[in-house]
């Protein structure tokens, strides 16, 4: 397999780095083709704006952001810098993107990468969104670090449950573009935990990378689930852990448990 890893820490030696740097030697160990995009490194620039098309505009005078990346895509008049990392995405049978948790999301540089890169003609288009999507059979994957504990990501946590947390990056990020996505794999606050603990981190990292083949992905509905207001069906039963369906009677404290039952015989 040919794989992406986005890294977004602007400290190399960072345990975000470590992480990174496990995954480049163990993919390679099993014969997988590794690229790194290192943001920081790069230099990248976050800011989706009039820099980032580069031919003539589809309309000079007024900026249709959604509108003008779509024509840049057809004319392959993007920057070069956004056109680099779109021909890496397009190359990669699956990507990573390793991160700090930074205020409940990803950090703003790896955010204006998705904003620029994920452009719409070449990360989605009119129909071409969720099982659709035009990355559909690529694998993706969050590789993350906390600033906390995991008890403050459970359920009952104050930080409320991880799923839920990264429901915008998993749905609205990587499934509506189509990837198959993967469960996160979190390490806890590395900078406040023992070196066995962080070596024991690092191994159950390798033992994931090494299982990604096989890992089951997380659950999204099918558009069949849906109705014409893009709302679940009245008989379906919401699974993915996130939503719950009121017009099958169902309540946000059933859907949670359910969850957790499938999540525990997983």
């Amino acid at each position: 397999m040919k794989f992406l890893i986005v890294f977004a820490h602007p400290e190399p030696a960072s345990f975000s780095g470590a992480l990174k740097d496990v995954a480049v030697e163990t993919l390679k160990q099993q014969g997988h083709e590794v690229t790194v995009s290192d943001l920081y490194k790069m230099g990248w620039h976050p800011d989706l704006g009039p820099s980032d098309f580069e031919g003539e505009r589809a309309n000079a005078s007024y900026l249709d952001l959604s509108r003008e990346q779509e024509h840049a895509f057809a004319a392959q008049s993007h920057s070069k810098d956004v056109m680099a990392e779109q021909a890496k995405v397009a190359a990669a049978d699956a990507i990573l993107f390793h991160f700090p948790v930074w205020w409940f999301s990803m950090p703003a540089i790896l955010k204006g990468w998705v904003d620029r890169v994920f452009s719409r003609g070449f990360a989605y288009s009119a129909g071409r969104k969720y099982e659709s999507g035009h990355f559909k059979g690529k694998r993706a994957m969050l590789c993350l670090t906390t600033g906390t504990a995991s008890t403050l990501y459970e359920p009952n946590g104050i930080d409320g449950d991880l799923h839920h947390v990264l429901w915008p990056i998993h749905n609205g990020i990587l499934a509506y573009t189509g990837f198959t996505v993967l469960p996160p794999f979190a390490a806890w606050m590395p900078a406040r935990v023992t070196d066995d603990e962080r070596k024991a981190y690092l191994t159950a990292y390798r033992d994931r990378l090494t299982a990604f083949e096989t890992t089951t992905p997380l659950y999204f509905h099918p558009w069949s689930d849906y109705d014409h207001s893009q709302r679940l069906k009245p008989g379906v039963l919401a699974r993915s852990g996130v939503q719950w369906n009121p017009r099958a009677e169902q309540t946000f404290e059933q859907s949670a448990a359910d969850f957790a039952e499938r999540s525990a015989q997983a």
